[in-house]
């Protein structure tokens, strides 16, 4: 048995989730720190769905390209690392004792367990990637009041923006909206949005900060030859329609930055968990909201797929009764996973949810090849998927 790093037990003891927040905090302990190191050109991503695959197709084209680049992303799928991806891979557990032993020692025991889960990390990403030429920096939940708003930066990034997160965020679009874009201190890319109000925020932004937001629905006309390029490439590689959308937004954020990159670079992006097939009949993806729902049934209707089996559980937090209702056309049945969370739904409501929709269900058990499967609800259903059957799945 290996040897436990102090990291892993120094944040395993942080519990992931805070009834009341000190929005402060994080303020306070990035000003000890930020004497000691670095910041790369730094781009923030901020929004409801798409800002993983965003980062993560800006940060491959980049590191491709010849550019030092990290991407910090959360939540992770199956091991921390993940969060903190460095040239091309994952942070290893080495770098990342170091990366945690300096930090300590720069904030002190008090502030380090002071501290929530995702301040801690995110902190912990800075120092881990300070000698980089460029950060690619996802904000959590929030934006105004998220832990990766500390710092400055070159260039912030509005991916769709929906209902999710109500207690944090607000109870409309337009409240969602607005405290996550109040995180904007520069000019701003705004990603093709479903919700109006999204643009009216945007337009208000832009009067009272004074910047600029390039609009990606623009990119078709701007940049014709390189959204027709695009649009045949990811035909080829047979991504979703979501997430040629959310190549746009990357693209439209290294132009407007003047860094260079190649469209072809675009086949090396590897998107685990986000639309991926695990199996010949499995794709999972890590969506869990109503913005999520409507983008991949959308696929679906695109693609004709016959009705499939929809493996899913959700947290007590999310829209499960409106997400079923949109996916009920496209599946035969839904097989429900168990996750362990106290912020997962009582196996009861949901089964109450489902029988009030007239969708047959019953519980996950095992794959059937013969059967076509969407695993999908969150990180903690992916997570516990590809637990149960990494006998099945290459997960490299």
């Amino acid at each position: 048995m290996t040897n436990r790093s102090s990291f892993e037990i120094f944040i395993e003891e942080k519990p992931l989730y805070y009834k009341e927040i000190d929005h402060e905090r994080v303020h306070k302990a990035y000003a000890l720190l930020k004497p000691y190191i670095k910041q790369p050109l730094t781009i923030h991503i901020v929004g409801t769905n798409g800002k993983g695959s965003t980062g993560r197709i800006i940060a491959t084209l980049l590191h491709l390209s010849g550019k030092q680049v990290g991407h910090f992303s959360s939540p992770h799928i199956l091991k921390f690392n993940e969060r903190i991806w460095i040239n091309g891979e994952d942070i290893d557990d080495k770098e990342l004792e170091i990366a945690h032993q300096k930090l300590y020692k720069i904030l002190g025991k008090e502030m380090s367990n002071a501290l929530s889960y995702f301040e801690y990390t995110t902190l912990l990403a800075f120092v881990a990637m300070e000698d980089l030429e460029v950060m690619v920096l996802e904000a959590g939940l929030g934006g105004e009041f998220d832990a990766t708003n500390v710092c400055s930066k070159s260039l912030s990034i509005i991916t769709p923006i929906g209902l999710d997160h109500q207690d944090f965020l607000g109870n409309s679009i337009e409240e969602i909206a607005t405290t996550k874009m109040n995180s904007i201190n520069n000019d701003f890319i705004l990603a093709l949005q479903s919700e109006q109000e999204v643009y009216r925020v945007a337009k208000q932004v832009v009067k009272e900060k004074n910047v600029i937001c390039y609009d990606v629905q623009s990119f078709k006309s701007d940049y014709s030859n390189k959204y027709q390029e695009v649009k045949t490439l990811l035909e080829e590689l047979d991504w979703a329609s979501y997430l040629f959308e959310n190549s746009l937004t990357a693209l439209l954020a290294l132009e407007k930055l003047n860094l260079t990159y190649d469209i072809k670079y675009l086949k090396e992006v590897k998107l685990f968990g986000r639309f991926y097939k695990v199996l010949p009949n499995v794709i999972i993806d890590v969506g869990h909201n109503l913005l999520a729902a409507k983008a991949i049934t959308k696929v679906l209707k695109k693609e004709q797929k016959e009705q499939i089996v929809l493996v899913y559980n959700a947290l007590n937090d999310k829209d499960y009764a409106n997400i079923l209702k949109i996916f009920k056309p496209y599946i035969k049945r839904v097989e429900i996973i168990e996750i362990e969370t106290v912020r997962a739904i009582e196996l009861e409501v949901l089964e109450n949810s489902l029988r009030g929709l007239n969708i047959p269900f019953k519980k996950f058990d095992t794959i059937d090849k013969n059967e076509e499967y969407l695993v999908f609800g969150s990180f903690y259903v992916i997570e516990t998927f590809l637990n149960n059957n990494r006998q099945n799945i290459n997960l490299h």
